[in-house]
């Protein structure tokens, strides 16, 4: 007889949930800060040439990149939305939860992982989640 084991993809990989969210919210501070440096810096150039093509183009250019940012700022939110969407789903609801607060609240992780796993009905041990 096949006994399919419960599908844990977040309660059990709660760790790189946790990284991803880490790596996620470096980039939504980092990435907009170094568009407006370098964005001032091409600015910079083309005001001291004094050329207003360079201008224009410089101009376009920072605008371009501050949409980028803007992007960039959102997408954790854009990923919340996405998860909560899909979390819910009454079967999947404890399992995605995890997922979305690993990704859009990292500090809060491993909490909402044990928080979860109790949800499931198993017991969190060393930070992992074991289902009776």
């Amino acid at each position: 007889m096949l006994i399919m084991a419960r599908p844990a993809l977040c309660s059990d990989l709660w760790e790189i949930w946790q990284i991803i969210g880490w790596v996620l919210w470096i980039f939504k501070i980092a990435i907009p800060i170094i568009i407006i440096v370098f964005g001032m810096i091409d600015l910079g150039k083309a005001v001291v040439a004094s050329k207003d093509d360079e201008i224009k183009k410089s101009v376009k250019s920072l605008v371009m990149r501050a949409i980028a940012g803007i992007i960039i700022f959102f997408v954790p939110t854009i990923i919340g939305v996405i998860f909560g969407i899909v979390g819910d789903f009454s079967e999947v609801e404890p399992e995605y939860d995890i997922c979305r607060a690993c990704i859009t609240d990292p500090g809060s992780c491993e909490s909402q992982a044990e928080k979860g796993c109790g949800e499931l009905g198993g017991s969190w041990n060393a930070g992992k989640c074991t289902i009776n």
